[in-house]
Order: C-alpha cells, then structure tokens, then sequence
C-alpha cells in the first residue's frame, strides 16, 4: 500500500511538472507589457488604428490591470485624433470577459500544481534517501514538458490556424471571439501573428524552464553516480 501511495504521488509530481511550467509562462505572457509592446511594433498596429505608440501602451496596461483585477467587465478610454475613444464595444468587452475567465483558471491550475510540486519537493528534501527519487522525478517531468513542446512546436509550425481555431471552439460557449476587423479594435490591437508569436514565447519559455529543471536535476544526478557508494545518499 505505502508502496503504490509513493508511485502515485511520484507520477502525480511528474504530470503536475509540465502543467506548473505551461500555465506559468502563459501568466507570465498575458501579464508582459513587453510582449505587448512587440506585437504593437511588428504588427503596425499604432498605424492600423491610429492610435499614439503612448496610447497603445495604455490599452496594454489596461488590459493587464483588468485581467488581474476584481472588475467584472473593463471600460478603457484612450485618445485618437484628439479625442477620446472607448475602445471595446460590447461584444469585445464580453469576449473579454470570457478571456479573464481563461486566465482565472490558469491562475488556479499555476497556484494548484505549484502548491502540490513545492510539497511534494519539500517533502523529498527531508529524508535524504529520498533526494535521487525527486531528481529523477523532475527529469522524468521535465522530459515529458519539452516532448509535450515539441508535439505542440510542430503542431504551430504546420498549421497554427487550425490548432488557434479548435482552441477556440474548445475554450468558449459562444462566437463572441469571431470579431471584425473593420470594426473592432481588439482584433487589430491583436492580429493572428501576434497570437501565433505568443504561443512560440509561452512553448519556449516552458521549455526553457524544463531544460533548467531537468538539468539541474540531471547534473545531480550525474554527480551521485560518480560519487563512492559509501557516500552516496541512498
């Protein structure tokens, strides 16, 4: 029984490892002024709207502020010709709506895996015999994150549009996040490329941190064999 209680928690470490690394760089993404900022730049979007660099920048932290706030729906006014323009008509303001919801329940699963991993960590830290399991289960998480990023990497790489569709159809009850161009700033603020280059940022920033994990563990473990028996910790 303590046996199968071990395996369990061990596999449980194992698939929580890629969930805590995902949602963390998606947070980590919508919560980027930086990554805002490039997609206004690369995109054109200052003149797609004409809206100011300074007044896109003010959108960008608007809609940060709203993602991590108390606020049900978001009003933001910013300066176009010299006078003021709301810039989300209903339609955006609600798919916006059921955007915060998406990154509410990827704050949660972050908050969730991140508790269970740190414990379970702590945990192996205790008892010394235990410390070559946790490092092997970090290496086994790690590996399993970066062959999760490299399916998903050549999945974006061969057909992005349909993977962003299906997201859609999946993640939301409506049509509300079919908008229109010609009339709605969301989608111009955000054009498909700036979607696509956000899912390359959050996949490598997963990797990235698998790569760091799984090396330090690995180099743990490299180490430990190289070690005499008599000094190892097992």
């Amino acid at each position: 029984m303590v046996r199968a209680v071990r395996i369990a928690t061990r596999v449980l470490f194992i698939l929580c490892l890629p969930a805590l690394l995902l949602t963390a760089s998606i947070g980590g993404a919508a919560n980027s002024p930086w990554l805002y900022n490039y997609g206004f730049e690369k995109y054109n979007v200052s003149q797609e709207t004409g809206l100011a660099q300074s007044e896109l920048e003010k959108a960008a932290a608007g809609l940060i502020g709203y993602f991590n706030s108390g606020e049900e729906t978001i009003s933001l006014t910013v300066v176009k010709d010299g006078e003021p323009l709301v810039l989300f008509n209903e339609r955006e303001v609600a798919h916006l709506r059921d955007v915060k919801g998406l990154f509410r329940l990827d704050y949660r699963v972050l908050l969730g895996t991140l508790v269970y991993v740190l414990g379970y960590a702590v945990f192996s830290l205790f008892r010394r015999r235990d410390w070559r399991r946790l490092a092997w289960g970090v290496v086994g998480g790690s590996g399993l994150t970066l062959g999760l990023m490299l399916v998903l990497g050549i999945g974006m790489l061969l057909n992005f549009e349909q993977l962003f569709w299906q997201f859609h159809l999946i993640s939301f009850a409506n049509e509300l996040w079919q908008l229109d161009p010609a009339r709605d700033y969301l989608i111009r603020l955000f054009p498909g490329g700036f979607w696509y280059d956000a899912a390359i940022f959050c996949a490598l920033a997963t990797a990235a941190g698998a790569v760091v994990l799984g090396g330090v563990s690995g180099g743990y473990l490299i180490h430990r064999r190289a070690r005499p028996v008599d000094e190892r910790d097992d």
